[in-house]
């Protein structure tokens, strides 16, 4: 049997002293037909220079060094065209893939019918320096994770670590990528996926996710912070995509949870705008 292509798109923003150890991660795979493509979103550090080093004689590396810096969600848009797989990897440059990472998550996708979107696993936590500090699973339990039709479940909370996706390239296809207009770009892409495809779980570490004091998570809640504004406006288009009472009470009660972490940062205008969206809903 022929093995479809994956293409995994590593993005890197300031990251020179871990990008090389993601990319030997990816070339290191026991799958066969893997394209890697690295991104650079205008890093001020010497990750620019450390990239080239590595990829120079690699032909089957692409390299984008993007002059501005665009963000996540435009950077991996940029990624994502150039790619050819058939099934896609967003990629931190911080973070490590297993050696069997990919294979294991194409086999498991033969196994499950066709509607089947998206795979997520387990992952080791490191620490800045690669030493172990704990498993996703310490905080969500493999017995405590939804597969299949996961949509609602994903409305009430979070159990997805992100790093740890395998896509189908139809996904990604049908929702045009990341909306760009947005900080950040995991909790849109589970609410819109999910309402079209399935989920898939592997309950065993695929991916190594390093835990950083000056990653994205650690400005979340922050007055004021496009993190927080980004997060309003995926409530807004779950309103629009909800189709039960089931998901308008999830959906309620998310809001009702947002309006909370936004009192507690004084952030005034934001909860004036989720009481308004709370009041569209309830009608």
């Amino acid at each position: 049997m022929s093995s479809p292509l994956v293409s995994v798109i590593c993005l890197c923003y300031n990251h020179a002293c871990y990008v090389v150890e993601a990319m030997q991660s990816v070339i290191g795979q026991t799958y066969p037909a893997v394209e890697l493509i690295v991104v650079d979103d205008a890093s001020t550090d010497n990750s620019e220079e450390v990239i080239k080093r590595f990829v120079k004689g690699k032909e089957q590396i692409k390299f984008i060094s993007l002059e501005q810096n665009v963000g996540n969600c435009a950077a991996f848009n940029k990624g994502l065209k150039l790619s050819s797989g058939a099934y896609i990897i967003d990629l931190a440059a911080d973070d490590v893939l297993f050696p069997t990472r990919i294979e294991e998550g194409v086999k498991a996708f033969d196994r499950v019918q066709d509607d089947f979107g998206v795979q997520f696993s387990d992952a080791q936590l490191i620490d800045d320096v690669g030493n172990l500090i704990g498993f996703h699973s310490d905080k969500y339990p493999h017995d405590n994770i939804p597969q299949g039709d996961i949509y609602r479940e994903l409305i009430a909370r979070y159990f997805i670590l992100s790093p740890t996706m395998l896509i189908k390239r139809k996904v990604l296809e049908l929702l045009n990528g990341y909306d760009e207009q947005l900080a950040y770009e995991d909790f849109d892409f589970w609410i819109r996926s999910s309402r079209h495809f399935k989920y898939l779980y592997i309950p065993k570490p695929l991916v190594k996710r390093r835990v950083l004091n000056d990653a994205m998570n650690s400005k979340q809640f922050v007055r004021g912070s496009g993190q927080l504004r980004s997060t309003f406006k995926v409530c807004r288009k779950i309103n629009e995509l909800n189709e039960t009472p089931e998901e308008k009470q999830a959906l309620i009660n998310r809001i009702r949870y947002e309006i909370k972490v936004s009192l507690k940062l004084f952030d005034f205008s934001l909860t004036a705008d989720y009481f308004r969206l709370l009041k569209d809903i309830k009608g």
